[in-house]
């Protein structure tokens, strides 16, 4: 099962981090235009990369800042609001580590967290602020139970195995 997701149950408490790691592909930008629509040329087109100033076409900014679904997914997190700050461009190939940090839990279990993603430069590519509702008593038993049952719903369920699929997804 998910270690993040036993790390929920157990109790999640401010300055707990989460890293996850991916390598973003040619193929995973067009799937995400696919999604969302957005075929700005920056991402296909050498003559629009050329004129902005780009090495290359560019991943989508919101493709790798949805890193941080990933960890909240896994934690059964509630967004209520995120920010980034887009600071370097991600090429195709790339890997990128993100780092998410609780920072605040307040008694209502609203929290918020701070991301920060860097290529494998060791550049920070975006910084990141969220905030949401952590899992309450009533929704962890339910995530234990999903667990007891192997977490069925859950492709990431094994032990390594949510790195081993962001590692080879690219």
């Amino acid at each position: 099962m998910s270690s993040i997701r036993k790390k929920t149950v157990a109790g999640l408490v401010v300055g707990e981090t989460f890293v996850v790691t991916r390598t973003f592909s040619k193929n995973d930008t067009s799937t995400f235009a696919d999604i969302t629509r957005d075929y700005n040329p920056v991402h296909f087109e050498p003559r629009f990369v050329a004129a902005k100033k780009f090495d290359r076409p560019i991943c989508h900014g919101l493709l790798v800042a949805g890193m941080i679904t990933e960890i909240g997914g896994q934690i059964g997190w509630l967004a209520s609001g995120m920010a980034f700050d887009f600071k370097k461009p991600v090429y195709f190939e790339d890997t990128v580590t993100c780092r998410f940090t609780i920072t605040a839990i307040d008694a209502r279990l609203r929290a918020e967290a701070e991301a920060v993603f860097e290529n494998q430069h060791g550049e920070t590519v975006i910084n990141a602020r969220i905030s949401g509702i952590l899992p309450n008593l009533s929704d962890k038993k339910v995530m234990q139970v999903m667990m007891d049952e192997g977490d069925p719903t859950n492709p990431y369920r094994a032990e390594g195995l949510l790195e081993e699929l962001i590692k080879n997804s690219g």
